[in-house]
């Protein structure tokens, strides 16, 4: 059997074949293992087809091992409702999402939220967005202040937890907690990601097996140095990808 073959009897007309990820220009050998998508531009596939399309551009296997897991966002600012987007479209099988604050116009810089959704609360937005993305994602909000009592109950089926909050206080109180009352579970956190400098400088930083920092480490937002879209975009899906490579055990995890 070849792909356009397989086109020929399964959809003909098929506009684009994803053969292991991507797109087939030529017709080549179908193999035991092979993963194959057919497409057809403008067709709104059935419901059962659709979660496969969403993730027809993965790397073969991965979509098994993300549609496991389930990855805490504790903050849904810029960082974490842009980390909620990423994570959702790679298809996380559970986001728990946890922030106490409502959507106001200064957000719409950076956060992934519209101009409607101002004055609801940042998890119900956060809700909305995701749903429209990728509605096979399992979604579980919580509308509260985090604090060292409840973290561990909100995120207790979490492998990763994502911090994103503002306050530096804040961000230490979330990962001494982790570390200290959650034994297993990981923490990819933010240091330094103010401004308009240089992308390049918003690094992954491994403290320990257990905890990740993403950012720069100095670019604190404060009086002239104001946070943006851009910079912040790129520390958030830095910290969506530090998450899933540790899910997909390409980064250490361990109990130091």
């Amino acid at each position: 059997m070849t792909l356009f073959r397989l086109r020929e009897l399964c959809k003909p007309g098929a506009d684009l074949v994803i053969y292991n990820g991507f797109p087939a220009a030529a017709d080549l050998e179908v193999k035991d293992g092979d993963a194959v998508q057919l497409i057809r531009r403008g067709e709104l596939p059935t419901p059962e087809e659709m979660e496969a399309l969403i993730v027809a551009r993965h790397t073969p296997g991965v979509h098994g091992l993300l549609k496991k897991a389930t990855v805490g966002i504790a903050g849904l600012g810029g960082l974490g409702s842009s980390c909620a987007v990423a994570l959702c479209r790679m298809g996380i099988g559970r986001l728990v999402l946890a922030d106490f604050d409502v959507v106001e116009p200064s957000n719409l810089n950076r956060q992934q939220y519209f101009v409607d959704q101002i004055g609801m609360y940042k998890t119900e937005a956060t809700r909305q967005n995701l749903e429209r993305i990728n509605p096979y994602v399992s979604l579980e909000t919580h509308c509260l202040m985090l604090d060292e009592s409840n973290i561990p109950l909100v995120f207790s089926e979490a492998s990763v937890v994502v911090e994103a909050f503002d306050r530096a206080e804040m961000k230490a109180m979330i990962v001494k907690t982790v570390l200290g009352a959650m034994p297993g579970v990981s923490v990819v956190a933010a240091s330094g990601v103010a401004g308009y400098g240089d992308g390049n400088e918003i690094r992954v930083a491994e403290l320990t097996r257990r905890l990740f920092i993403i950012g720069d480490g100095r670019s604190e937002a404060r009086p002239g140095m104001g946070l943006m879209a851009s910079r912040v975009g790129i520390a958030s899906h830095q910290q969506a990808n530090t998450a899933v490579r540790i899910i997909l055990g390409d980064l250490p995890a361990g109990d130091k």
